[in-house]
């Protein structure tokens, strides 16, 4: 049987101890109820992907580039960040990841707003589509309410 050692030696161990469980905590978020929404807008984004978006083409079809160039740059980045990255956020609860999903999700947002703009002027030049189709709508406002929550979730912690 080990002894435990002298008082001094027992209080270093336990300090180092709170002192790694305390870096541990420091670098992941608390998601709590918000994780749930975040999987709920997740799964959004993933039917958005069955649904038209340009055309007759739906989201899964324009990601492997049918439908266009500027809608399929919005596919990309709405399905790496968020569905892929978040769901590693979710998953590893990591703090930098929930600002890779935020700050990747608001870069999102903007093509996710070209394209849109895209299929509402496509007329105009003869590219695909004669407005933007239902699911990359709900794709857009997904991704605007997922980038939102990971930024609100990326500066809860203090």
């Amino acid at each position: 049987m080990s002894e435990p050692g002298t008082p001094a030696e027992v209080d270093k161990k336990l300090t180092s101890e709170i002192d790694d469980a305390g870096h541990r905590a420091a670098r992941t978020v608390e998601l709590g109820r918000r994780g749930f929404y975040l999987a709920v807008f997740i799964v959004v984004l993933l039917v958005a992907q069955a649904l038209p978006w340009v055309g007759d083409h739906a989201g899964y079809q324009v990601l492997q580039g049918q439908g266009g160039g500027i809608p399929q740059l919005f596919a990309a980045t709405s399905t790496g960040i968020g569905v892929l990255a978040g769901a590693v956020a979710l998953v590893t609860r990591r703090w930098w990841v929930a600002w890779c999903c935020a700050a990747g999700g608001w870069f999102a947002s903007v093509d996710g707003l070209l394209a849109v703009w895209s299929q509402q002027s496509a007329h105009a030049s003869g590219a695909a589509g004669g407005g933007p189709g239902i699911g990359l709508i709900i794709a857009w406002v997904a991704t605007i309410v997922l980038a939102t929550m990971w930024m609100r979730t990326a500066f809860s912690r203090s």
